[in-house]
């Protein structure tokens, strides 16, 4: 019941109960893996199910996320002493030129609530910025925003880059912002696209286990 509560109390936005929530969990003996998939990413692929159907909007999907990572905040450092690891890391970064990161911001969230590590880059990031990311974090992915039409292009000079920079087979890209299609994806050379935010939380955790699956 308490797994359950704490998926009910993200899924309203409510922080300060998730925090006690997860506390009473882990004081119950619950393991905090989960803790963390039966009741904080279960309450995020709620909303992140209701946001793609438009029964909630980006408020909701605000404090949501603001609601698991008060839970994260509790459970993050007794997940690292059980060893339990992020199923994959994500740079993240609105691309050169453009300095929108709502979308973006939305995506990280979604991401985080998958249990998926993020780097957040920022925006207004240019390929060399990228680059020397990925060489430092080692990231599976590589997630590129644009919001604008006229910096969209940018998206497939940074994976033109990573390609010159023999970086390419070593991460996964995706890409995404309102101008962009899955065409235009495809055509620059990106692994996948996303339209929205849950979306794009699906698509990286189909692509961490593809990647999971080709390496065993």
């Amino acid at each position: 019941m308490v797994l359950e509560n704490i998926s009910t109390f993200l899924q309203k936005g409510k922080a300060k109960d998730v925090r006690i929530l997860v506390q009473e969990a882990l004081d119950a003996n619950f393991s905090p893996q989960d803790i963390l998939n039966e009741g904080l990413i279960s309450g995020m692929n709620v909303i992140g199910a209701k946001f793609k159907k438009n029964e909630v909007f980006v408020p909701e999907v605000l404090v949501a996320a603001r609601a698991m990572n008060a839970g994260l905040e509790i459970l993050r450092p007794i997940l690292a002493q059980a060893g339990v690891e992020p199923i994959g890391k994500a740079l993240i970064c609105t691309v050169k030129g453009d300095l929108h990161d709502i979308g973006k911001n939305l995506v990280k969230m979604m991401l985080e609530g998958q249990a998926i590590e993020c780097i957040d880059l920022g925006v207004d990031v240019d390929s060399d910025t990228i680059i020397n990311a990925i060489k430092e974090n080692k990231p599976d992915l590589v997630c590129l925003s644009a919001l604008l039409t006229t910096t969209m292009m940018e998206q497939r000079t940074i994976i033109e880059e990573i390609e010159k920079s023999s970086l390419r087979d070593q991460v996964m890209i995706m890409v995404g912002g309102a101008p962009v299609t899955d065409d235009f994806a495809k055509e620059i050379g990106a692994d996948a696209f996303s339209a929205d935010a849950a979306s794009a939380a699906e698509m990286a955790v189909k692509l961490l286990k593809e990647r999971k699956l080709a390496n065993v």
